[in-house]
Parts: structure tokens; C-alpha cells; sequence
């Protein structure tokens, strides 16, 4: 960042090259399979772009993005609907029970089926915490980023990053205790 604020075009390509899966990752981690996702890592270097001039290197460069990147997920999660789907209108064609048929060679499509309840569960309890929690847990979780660091993305102080991530954990295990006491029973 330091070489292209002194001129050197061709490091903002290398920031590019080298940041945009994680911003990528990031998103994805904290929004979800959303098809925005590859619009908002342009609009997080189009911010970088607008920052140039400002930019000051007083943290970590990956700290700092990560701050932006955090602004624009909470920004969209906060424009956007929340997504809804009715299953009275999956068929509208009603012509009675749909035939069941089983091959013995083929895994148990209900196994399948049960695991991808439990992922979707998973997605929807994390996508369900508060934002400044969900992005402390991404960024400790996936990012193995330090305590101190999220603090600085989040602007907050290392105790109270410690204290969202634990509420996190807490909130994530409450959503999820159904599925955790069919694992234990």
C-alpha cells in the first residue's frame, strides 16, 4: 500500500492479487453464498482506491482492509431483506404422492439431507448473531487473527473483542442446542 501511495501502479495490482480471495473468503464467511459477494470485493478496492491519499500506516495493512470489508458486509446486510421462501408454492402441480424409489447402492439420501439441515443451521445461527459478534467470531475462527488485531479492525479494545466471541459461542450454542442434544442422545 505504502509503494502504490508512492506512485507505484503496478502495487496496487499486487494488493489485488494478493488480498482479493480473502476479502472473498471473508465475505463469503460473513454473508453467506450470497451472489453479491465478487460486487462487494470490488467495492472494497474501489474504497481503497478512494483512500489512497488518506491511507496511514499505522496498523497492519490486512487490518485496515478488513475494516472496510467489515463496513460494507454490515452496510449490504443492513440494505438488503431478509431472504424468505414459502413451500406452499414449491408445486404447483398437485397430482398426489410423488413416487418413492430406493437404489440399494446408493447412500441414504436422508444422511445427506440431515447433514445439510445441520450446515444450514449452522449458517443461519451465525448469520443471526449481531453483526460486530459475527465478525469478531469470523475473523477469530477462520482468520486466526489475533484478539488485538480484530480489535483494531473493529475498533474496540482487545477485552471487549474477548467478550464478543465468547457471547458468540454462546449465542451460537443456544441457536444450536436442538441439533447439539440429537448428537448427545
Amino acid at each position: 500500500m505504502l509503494a502504490w501511495q508512492g506512485g507505484d501502479d503496478a502495487a496496487f495490482e499486487r494488493l489485488v492479487e494478493t488480498h482479493s480471495g480473502q476479502v472473498y473468503a471473508l465475505l463469503t464467511r460473513f454473508l453467506g453464498m450470497h451472489p453479491a459477494r465478487e460486487d462487494l470485493v470490488q467495492e472494497v478496492f474501489l474504497r481503497v482506491v478512494r483512500a489512497r491519499e488518506r491511507y496511514e500506516h499505522t496498523a497492519k495493512f490486512t487490518t485496515w482492509l478488513y475494516r472496510i470489508v467489515f463496513n460494507i458486509a454490515v452496510n449490504h446486510t443492513q440494505r438488503r431483506p431478509p431472504a424468505t421462501a414459502s413451500l406452499d408454492s414449491a408445486r404447483d402441480d398437485d397430482d398426489g404422492p410423488i413416487p418413492q424409489v430406493r437404489d440399494e447402492r446408493m447412500a441414504d439420501p436422508g444422511e445427506g439431507m440431515e447433514r445439510q439441515d445441520v450446515v444450514d443451521a449452522v449458517q443461519q445461527a451465525i448469520n443471526d448473531l449481531p453483526e460486530n459478534q459475527r465478525m469478531a467470531l469470523v475473523l477469530a475462527k477462520y482468520e486466526d487473527m489475533p484478539y488485538l488485531q480484530i480489535a483494531d479492525v473493529l475498533g474496540s479494545t482487545e477485552k471487549a473483542i474477548k467478550s464478543l466471541v465468547h457471547r458468540a459461542r454462546e449465542n451460537l450454542r443456544t441457536a444450536l442446542a436442538p441439533w447439539l442434544e440429537g448428537e448427545t442422545a
